[in-house]
Parts: C-alpha cells; sequence; structure tokens
C-alpha cells in the first residue's frame, strides 16, 4: 500500500504521539507477516502460540496504530516489464518540498520518493520498461518540476534484498 505526500500542515499519523511499545509476540506477529503477509490469522495465531482472537485483535490493533501500514505483493519488476532502473537525486530549491513531492507522486514510473539530509535534497527509485523512458522520466518530468534545480541519475545495474528488520 502506498502512502500520498501529506496535504500542507498536516501530521503525521503518529505525529504528537507516543508509540505504543512492541511486546515479544507483537515483534512474532511482524516477523511472521513480513515473511508470508498472506498467512490467515488461524495459521499467524498456530505459529506464534496464541489464540486466533489475540491474534487478530492484536493484528488489528497494529494496523490502526500504524505500525502495520498495508499488505502487497512484491513484484520481480524486470518480469513486469520494468527493465531499467535507477536512483535520481534532485537538488531542489529551499521550501519547495511539498510542492515537489506533490507533483513526483504523480509521476509514472516512480516506485519511490525520500526526503534526505545530505548533500542531495530528494533520491527517487525509477523503474522503466527502458532507457528512452527513463530518459523521458528524467530529463522532462523531473526536470520540469518547478523547484527543481538539478538531478543525477544512477543506473541500478543488479540489486537484491538484505537482511532486513528482525522483528523478533
Amino acid at each position: 500500500m502506498s502512502q500520498e505526500p501529506r496535504a500542507e500542515g498536516e501530521l503525521s499519523p503518529a505525529a504528537g504521539r507516543t508509540a505504543r511499545p512492541l511486546d515479544d509476540v507483537d515483534r512474532q506477529i511482524l516477523q511472521a507477516l513480513v515473511r508470508d503477509g498472506r498467512s490467515s490469522v488461524r495459521a499467524l495465531a498456530e505459529r506464534i502460540h496464541i489464540s486466533r482472537t489475540n491474534a487478530y485483535a492484536r493484528v488489528e490493533r497494529l494496523v490502526d496504530d500504524g505500525v502495520i501500514t498495508g499488505f502487497h505483493a512484491r513484484v520481480a519488476p524486470e518480469r513486469a516489464g520494468l527493465g531499467t532502473s535507477a536512483y535520481v537525486s534532485l537538488t531542489i530549491e529551499q521550501n519547495t518540498w511539498r510542492e515537489v513531492s506533490a507533483r513526483l507522486a504523480r509521476v509514472r514510473y516512480i516506485e519511490h520518493v525520500a526526503l534526505l539530509g545530505a548533500e542531495y535534497d530528494v533520491l527517487a527509485l525509477v523503474r522503466a520498461p527502458d532507457n528512452t523512458t527513463l530518459r523521458d522520466v528524467v530529463l522532462n518530468q523531473v526536470q520540469g518540476i518547478p523547484g527543481v534545480l538539478s538531478t543525477r541519475t544512477w543506473l541500478v545495474f543488479e540489486e537484491f534484498d538484505g537482511l532486513g528488520t528482525r522483528w523478533t
């Protein structure tokens, strides 16, 4: 599940409130769902050795608290016709993040965007069908956004998932 950039002045769901601490059972649920987001509540309860009612209530609470933000399929980009991937860094004018992020959210083939505290202001992951499309995304669409001063593109030759966060 992707999230839309927040409107100006809108706080994040957890802003101003302390996150509820996760206990061992919560972390076991997270670990199981990260491994297989299609697990039924029954299978989850059996794996963790808790009642189905408890498992259902905990998953619901984790969703309501914003700890679990969605369930999704993992797609192999190349096999889905997106054979060209690149990271694109953006340098933007000061105080234009809200406008730039709103425009980036509408650019097809941009998979992920992060605001950085680094040499560059923004990092975007672009997955496109080919180099021609990548060129159009970067040189026409992204560089055409008001507030974008410059971009730098790094082609991805190979990628893999790391170990990730262990929730247990």
